[in-house]
C-alpha cells in the first residue's frame, strides 16, 4: 500500500506580511504620479527585494536592484549601436549578464537587467537614459518602502532562538556525560551538539547583520554576551570530543562525581577509585573542565535574561 505525505502546514510568518504590506504602500504611492504597469512593476520588485531576513541583507538587494537597472538600460544602449539584429543582440546581452551575476555570486536574480535590457534594445524610440531614470525611480520607492517596513515592522530578532538552542545543549551535555558514565564500555560522540553549535554561529552570523532600530544598543550588548556564551560552547564541546576519544571511561573521583549528580545526571558507574590511573586523571580533568564551562555558561545567559 503506497504511503500518502502528509500535508505540509499553511503557513504565513511575519515576513511574508511585511512583503505583502511594502508592496501595496508601493504601489499606492506610485500610483499618486500617474501609474502605469512598468511603474507598478518595477516599484513592486524593489519593495520585494528588499524584505530580507537581515539589515544587511536588505541593503545589499536595494544595491543589487539599483544597479542592476543601470546595468540593463547601458547594456542594452551599447548594444543598440552593433549591426546586429535585436535578436542577436539580446542573446548576447542576456548571457553576459547572466555569465557577470554568476562571476560576482550576486544572489538577486538578474531577470531585473535583462528585462531592461530587452525594452532598450527592442524599443527603437525609447530614450535610454530616461526609461532607466524613470525605472530608478520607481525601483527606489519600492526599495525604500520595503526596507522601512522591514525594519519598523516586526524587525527579525533571532536572540530567542540562539538561546533556546544553547540551553537545548545544556540537556545534550547531562545526557552525554550519562551516557559516558552508565558502566558498559560504550562512549558518545559529541558530533550532534558539535552540528548545534555551528548552526547557531549561522543565527549569529544573522543575528549580527541585522540592524534593530531604537535598540541598537542593546542589540551591541546582547551580541556581545551571546558571542562570550557561544565561545563557552564551543570550548565545552572540545572538552566532551576529547572524552569521546579515549579508549573508555576512568573512574570518577568524589568531587566529580558530586557535581555531576547535583546536575541531575544519573552516574551507574560505581566503580571505586581506590588506586588512581592515568585515565582515571585524564577524565576527571576532562569532566572537571566540561562542568566548569557548563556553569560558567549557565551563569552568562542568566545576567542576559
Amino acid at each position: 500500500m503506497r504511503r500518502v505525505k502528509p500535508l505540509k502546514k499553511f503557513h504565513i510568518g511575519p515576513r511574508t506580511i511585511k512583503t505583502a504590506a511594502a508592496i501595496i504602500i508601493s504601489l499606492a504611492i506610485v500610483n499618486q504620479y500617474g501609474a502605469s504597469s512598468a511603474k507598478l512593476i518595477f516599484a513592486m520588485l524593489g519593495a520585494m527585494s528588499a524584505v530580507q531576513p537581515t539589515f544587511k541583507g536588505s541593503l545589499e538587494a536595494c544595491l543589487t536592484q539599483i544597479v542592476g537597472v543601470v546595468f540593463g538600460a547601458l547594456g542594452g544602449l551599447a548594444l543598440r549601436t552593433l549591426p546586429v539584429s535585436y535578436l542577436t543582440a539580446v542573446g548576447i546581452g542576456v548571457i553576459l549578464i547572466i555569465a557577470i551575476y554568476n562571476t560576482f555570486h550576486v544572489t538577486l536574480s538578474p531577470s531585473l537587467p535583462c528585462f531592461i535590457l530587452v525594452m532598450v534594445v527592442t524599443t527603437a524610440d525609447m530614450s535610454p537614459m530616461g526609461y532607466a531614470l524613470g525605472r530608478i525611480w520607481d525601483t527606489a520607492i519600492g526599495l525604500a518602502v520595503g526596507l522601512c517596513v522591514n525594519m519598523l515592522v516586526f524587525p527579525y530578532d533571532n536572540s530567542r532562538k540562539i538561546r533556546a538552542t544553547m540551553e537545548s545543549l545544556d540537556k545534550d551535555l547531562i545526557a552525554f556525560l550519562e551516557d559516558m558514565f552508565d558502566g558498559d564500555e560504550h562512549l558518545p560522540d559529541a558530533d550532534g551538539m558539535a552540528a548545534k553549535i555551528a548552526a547557531m554561529e549561522k543565527q549569529l552570523t544573522i543575528f549580527s547583520n541585522q540592524r534593530l532600530l531604537f535598540h541598537l544598543r542593546r542589540q551591541r550588548r546582547e551580541l556581545a554576551q551571546l558571542r562570550s556564551c557561544d565561545r563557552m560552547a564551543q570550548a565545552l564541546v572540545t572538552q566532551l570530543e576529547a572524552l569521546s576519544h579515549l579508549e573508555r571511561a576512568g573512574r570518577l573521583d568524589e568531587e566529580n562525581r558530586r557535581r555531576l549528580q547535583a546536575c541531575g545526571a544519573e552516574i551507574r558507574d560505581d566503580r571505586p577509585l581506590d588506586s588512581v590511573m592515568t585515565l582515571d586523571v585524564v577524565t576527571n580533568y576532562h569532566v572537571g573542565q566540561v562542568l566548569t564551562l557548563r556553569q560558567e555558561l549557565l551563569e552568562e545567559l542568566r545576567q542576559g535574561k
